[in-house]
């Protein structure tokens, strides 16, 4: 029933008019790691911005295994890239936090995220630029994402897309194949997605567009970490007092 071409275009005009009305001329930065998600993402900027307006950063943590995955897909669109190492940066907070207070695990893990993302800001900053957000609704409804890391951005192309329609729009953008199918990894942990999450998108984005799982036991999983992960798609709570107004 997903109508990937049709849905593309409508993407694309989606993100023309956020540019035309949240900043003319600017271009779109995003990250770069070579999976399906940075990659269908750059494309679809390209078909709507032009390829001259997209800017890819890689940020490698020291050596990366599959980075030869994020140059294949800048050359491939032939956009502007940038490679920055964030190692010494990483390995600074580490060697300094590390001084005061023992670091937990998964400090560790979103540690990385959050770097690349301050980096991405800086890049964007200083290029005239809006950055872009690569999650999809996969992701986002489970809470796979580190928050202010990768589920950082000014606009978010896939967040109400699961992997298999984020998938078919990449076929439908000309995408490399190898890039649109490479198993999702963390990045961190050496481990996949589906690894970490303990069940398959395919049962994920089932679930979430009909609401059928046959394994009980994954359901309960993904209900559970969807209550628990709300927060990460919700603003920042604020506090309203009952006596004071703002003028306007």
């Amino acid at each position: 029933m997903f109508d990937a071409v049709k849905i593309k275009d409508e993407c694309v005009a989606w993100i023309r008019k956020f540019f035309e009305e949240n900043g003319p001329g600017c271009n779109a930065v995003l990250g770069i790691s070579g999976g399906k998600d940075s990659s269908v993402a750059a494309a679809i900027c390209v078909e709507a911005l032009g390829k001259d307006r997209v800017i890819g950063v890689l940020m490698p943590n020291g050596e990366q295994s599959d980075i030869d995955a994020a140059y294949k897909l800048v050359n491939h669109l032939g956009i502007e890239y940038y490679v920055i190492n964030i190692k010494e940066a990483f390995d600074g907070i580490i060697k300094s936090i590390s001084e005061e207070i023992e670091l937990s695990n998964q400090t560790m893990v979103n540690l990385a995220p959050r770097i690349r993302m301050s980096t991405l800001y800086a890049v964007s900053q200083s290029k005239n630029g809006r950055v872009v957000n690569t999650c999809n609704l996969s992701e986002d409804w489970v809470g796979y994402s580190t928050r202010y890391g990768d589920a950082a951005g000014d606009f978010s192309p896939f967040c109400n897309l699961t992997v298999a329609e984020v998938k078919a729009i990449g076929k439908v953008l000309g995408v490399p194949e190898d890039l649109v199918e490479k198993a999702p990894s963390d990045g961190l942990t050496g481990k996949t997605d589906e690894d970490n999450l303990g069940f398959t998108y395919a049962e994920l984005d089932k679930y979430i567009r009909t609401g059928e799982i046959e394994d009980l036991e994954k359901k309960a999983l993904i209900d559970d970490k969807h209550a628990k992960n709300l927060f990460k798609l919700q603003l920042m709570p604020g506090f309203k007092p009952s006596t004071l107004e703002v003028a306007i």
